[in-house]
């Protein structure tokens, strides 16, 4: 079989087979704790070092990081398969240093799968680079984001058979935590998912979509590059403006309507600035385009899947959504009017970089704001759109929380479900909750 098709290689075959009986006797640490299975576990092992060596031409590019997983591997089969450390190799795998559209790479680690398998687990992935020529032009102008690596799946091991859809070096099991210079996100699988959510959305309200709309859900190639604009932007924007704290704030105990916000801020920053690069006459007709799709990407995954998708614990995805909706209905471009949805598209930019502007404007104030004080003004933004739950202490006020503990009691304060759904989600979710399903584990090419 052709090298230009790594997939379909016996190496690759026996590769998965390995792997997925490997699992089979690995503890959730990614270590085989059972001694009887270690000899097992080392031959499974074994079988995989030999296919990535013959798989290895195929990826001269990452010569060096091949040699290293090998060497990774050896090791941990030595010291009797206890838990694994693959720094070294980790190190050496570095794909943001040739973004290059359609190359590809084998990606062997064990890690746990961020929305699939909280396992540590040898998991393995054949993944192909997105760039197209107008990314790589916003990219190198005012969009630079030298961390960002767009993929798609070729073929995968059972952790990335879920709704999995990025790839992160944090995942991976190490000895100590290096510095992380690249996140990779695949596109073809936000692409599969949106389109087949929002089409079957779309049909469930009566929406009425527009030209270019309908375009973005019948294409899954266009979809997938405007998830990487949209993607490429967003993801930037973590770490750029007036940030009071860490935007990664969830690791920190924070009440989770705070990880909404900043969620939703790196998305509607992406939808700002896909309005200026739409009207940018010096941009690339490319870009432009793209640009245009991103808006409606950002409102109807954000409006259709954000909101429904996932359970009702701390949901922060399905708080945006909520939000987003809730907002444009209520500053009237969103219309549910005899069962049926309309949307008054002409009036949705502004309103929409409204919502963001307020966002930021909590951000800038709360820079000089006691972190109990931002937290406030934030339930206060949220609760202002979205109906709280009838039992919520904090909606409340400040003189119902605990203000004179630690931060801890406020956090514990919120409800798992604190902005319940509304009657609309609520219907939406019964009529859509097998079409979410079905897209677990989708691919561009099972789409």
């Amino acid at each position: 079989m052709s090298e230009s098709r790594p997939e379909l290689l016996p190496a690759w075959a026996e590769l998965k087979a390995a792997a997925a009986s490997l699992q089979e006797l690995q503890a959730k640490d990614g270590s085989v704790a059972d001694e009887k299975d270690v000899p097992s576990a080392r031959g499974h092992a074994d079988t995989i070092v030999r296919a990535i060596q013959e798989l290895a031409p195929a990826f001269p590019h990452d010569a060096a990081y091949l040699d290293a997983l090998v060497e990774d591997f050896r090791r941990w089969m030595a010291a009797g398969m206890g838990v694994p450390d693959f720094l070294d190799s980790l190190v050496q795998f570095q794909p943001q240093l040739g973004r290059v559209n359609g190359r590809r790479h084998l990606v062997v680690f064990p890690m746990y799968t961020q929305n699939g398998s909280t396992n540590r687990f040898v998991e393995a992935v054949l993944i192909e680079i997105v760039w197209p020529d107008f990314i790589a032009e916003l990219e190198a102008g005012d969009y630079s984001n030298k961390l960002f690596v767009p993929i798609r799946f070729l073929d995968f091991t059972p952790g990335y058979d879920t709704n999995s859809a990025v790839l992160f070096p944090e995942t991976v099991a190490v000895r100590e935590t290096p510095r992380f210079t690249w996140g990779a996100i695949f596109a073809d699988r936000e692409a599969a998912r949106f389109r087949r959510v929002v089409s079957a959305a779309a049909d469930i309200t009566r929406l009425e979509l527009p030209a270019e709309a309908q375009e973005l859900l019948q294409d899954q190639k266009l979809a997938e590059e405007t998830f990487v604009m949209w993607d490429l932007i967003h993801d930037r924007t973590h770490m750029r403006g007036d940030l009071p704290f860490d935007p990664f704030m969830i690791k920190q105990r924070m009440p989770y309507f705070l990880y909404s916000l900043e969620e939703l801020r790196c998305d509607l920053t992406a939808f700002r600035e896909s309005v200026r690069v739409a009207a940018d006459k010096e941009a690339s007709d490319d870009a432009r385009r793209h640009a245009r799709l991103v808006q409606y990407a950002v409102i109807f995954d954000r409006i259709f899947r954000f909101a429904i998708t996932g359970s009702r614990v701390r949901n922060y995805d399905g708080l945006g959504g909520q939000l987003l909706f809730a907002w444009l209905h209520q500053n009237h471009v969103l219309h549910w009017t005899d069962t049926t949805l309309r949307i008054d598209w002409e009036e949705v930019p502004g309103v929409v970089i409204a919502l963001g502007e307020k966002i930021q404007q909590l951000y800038w104030r709360s820079i000089d704001r006691p972190k109990t004080a931002h937290w406030l003004a934030a339930y206060e933004l949220v609760s202002e759109t979205v109906t709280p739950h009838p039992a919520s202490v904090w909606a409340k006020g400040p003189d119902a929380l605990p203000l004179d503990g630690p931060p801890r009691g406020l956090t514990d304060a919120v409800l798992d479900d604190e902005f319940p759904l509304s009657m609309f989600f609520e219907a939406l979710d019964r009529k859509m909750k097998p079409v979410i399903e079905s897209t677990s584990g989708i691919t561009g090419s099972s789409a």
